[in-house]
């Protein structure tokens, strides 16, 4: 028996994981919606120790979101690997509320899991949650979930089939629905395996909720007819309010060296039995094969489980992230974000303020086109987080500071701005579902010049704000406690997708972009 896995294995935003095996090695990549760079890979020896290694879709050419609307950008990427040749299958989603979804679905391809990865390859926009399947005769064939708009029929239309000519770079031949999924609805997600003589369908149903699953289907020829599971789900929580691991689904299936099969799923970890402020994680349940060839969790049963049975597999220690990013190094670091475009120098540089980030203000936090906003993952239930900003603002029109971000329509932001009569002042911006509320009724006048120290503390569903001046030696707090529930997929009736990020950010609505410098940013996990 190896070394039992924690679950999440991946803890914050990391959803629809799609997981592969090459020799020894272990990648996971997950969706990454409107944050940009695209796509978030990780990489494990031992299917416990997890590092994110890189995102393949670093360029416009391969992906641009600006204008994409909140929890569009990339759903569900798919990683595979053939005769050499690494295959990653995205959706970038333009639009998706409503009647239609307007989600178009590519291909990039690299030698190398780093890169560098080529522009991207079109296939269709007829569905989302692409896969693509290398069969052992050479035939390589495209899998995505249909989508049927029309009054009377069901959306989730099925899971469509259609082969891919690699030499010509295009889908050919018929498309065929080869699954039209179960009593549980909403199917989506699909991934091919081969086993046996048996093609392997696996599915996500009943939506990425709380009523999430993931359901096998079988057949002996690729077009099938699929037959499901008579077990069905094989994994899901719903009905189960007891389990730490709650919207188990959307899942994949990874072979080890030494015959051991493991399923990477997404799932949530909710704070007062709903609110999954870190939004959908990855987690991983160990699986075997009945003797009639069916799949089922070595533990039993269909629900997840936190801790898990670990591969027989040498242990390997990953590099624990620094708490100080002091932003000394040429390029930023991996764990930074920003939000729909990439980040170049015009807005974001580490040269114009040697040893300091420099932020050039753009539009607000509700823009979905040019924001100045770098942020990272909040991974923890508990953390802390602190930057300091050299910032001297003209206009009430101008704003630099810490913010607590999940979308447009929902942060929290302790920044510095301008106050007519008072000069330079802290202010605390809440938007909750749209609606723009200012904090300090008046403003908190500061000294007039000089950096400033800004600093917030996350425990489990609330968040407090500090600030130190040059001359302070402890931490004021400043504001009240704030609940961070809103900032989640399930605050809101409307489905979202993403997770809370924590970051820096700098508007100048005045257009003349008023710059802030960042001296360093600290994220430093408590209470674990």
């Amino acid at each position: 028996m190896g070394t039992p896995i924690q679950n999440p294995i991946l803890p914050g935003f990391h959803p629809d994981p799609s997981i592969l095996r090459v020799g020894e090695d272990y990648y996971i990549a997950t969706s990454t919606f409107e944050w940009f760079p695209g796509v978030r890979i990780h990489h494990s020896k031992d299917l416990k120790n997890w590092s994110f290694i890189g995102s393949p879709l670093t360029r416009t050419s391969q992906l641009d979101m600006r204008g994409n609307m909140n929890s569009g950008g990339v759903w569900a990427p798919a990683l595979s690997w053939h005769d050499g040749t690494f295959y990653l299958i995205y959706t970038d989603v333009k639009q998706w509320h409503g009647a239609y979804k307007d989600a178009h679905n590519y291909l990039v391809t690299s030698e190398s899991i780093m890169g560098p990865w080529s522009d991207p390859v079109y296939l269709n926009s007829s569905g989302f949650d692409p896969s693509l399947f290398h069969d052992d005769d050479g035939r390589k064939w495209l899998v995505n979930m249909f989508w049927d708009y029309r009054s009377g029929n069901h959306s989730f239309a099925g899971i469509v089939l259609q082969e891919f000519n690699e030499k010509e770079g295009r889908l050919t031949g018929l498309i065929k629905n080869i699954y039209r999924g179960t009593d549980i609805r909403l199917t989506e997600g699909p991934h091919l395996y081969k086993k046996d003589g048996w093609y392997y369908l696996l599915v996500a149903e009943g939506g990425t909720r709380y009523d999430h699953a993931a359901t096998v289907a079988r057949s002996r020829e690729i077009e099938g007819p699929y037959e499901t599971d008579p077990y069905y789900p094989l994994l899901t929580s719903r009905g189960n309010d007891e389990l730490s691991l709650q919207k188990a689904g959307h899942a994949s299936l990874v072979e080890t060296q030494n015959g051991e099969w493991y399923l990477a799923h997404l799932c949530g970890r909710p704070l007062r039995g709903k609110y999954c402020t870190l939004g959908r994680e990855t987690a991983l349940q160990k699986v075997l094969w009945t003797d009639d060839g069916w799949l089922r969790l070595a533990h039993g049963g269909h629900f997840p489980e936190e801790i898990v049975e670990g591969p027989e597999l040498p242990e390997s220690s990953v590099a624990q992230e620094p708490v100080r990013d002091d932003f000394e190094e040429p390029d930023l670091r991996v764990e930074w974000n920003s939000l729909r475009v990439p980040v170049d120098e015009s807005w974001c540089s580490l040269t114009d303020a040697p040893g300091s980030l420099r932020l050039y203000g753009r539009e607000s936090l509700a823009s979905v086109h040019r924001q100045s906003l770098i942020a990272r993952r909040q991974t923890s239930f508990q953390c802390a987080f602190s930057t300091c900003v050299d910032f001297e603002p003209d206009t009430f029109q101008q704003k630099a500071g810490l913010v607590v971000y999940y979308d447009t329509e929902d942060h929290v932001y302790l920044h510095i701005t301008h106050h007519e009569e008072k000069g330079r002042v802290l202010q605390i911006l809440r938007t909750v579902n749209g609606q723009y509320e200012e904090l300090l009724l008046p403003p908190l006048r500061i000294a007039q010049a000089g950096a400033v120290e800004l600093k917030g503390a996350i425990d489990f569903d609330t968040l407090l704000f500090y600030f130190r001046e040059e001359s302070d030696q402890e931490w004021k707090q400043i504001g009240p406690r704030l609940s961070t529930l809103h900032m989640s997929d399930d605050a809101l009736e409307k489905v979202r997708f993403t997770g809370t990020f924590i970051g820096m950010a700098c508007q100048d609505y005045s257009g003349s972009r008023q710059s802030a410098d960042f001296d360093f940013f600290d994220y430093d996990i408590q209470g674990q």
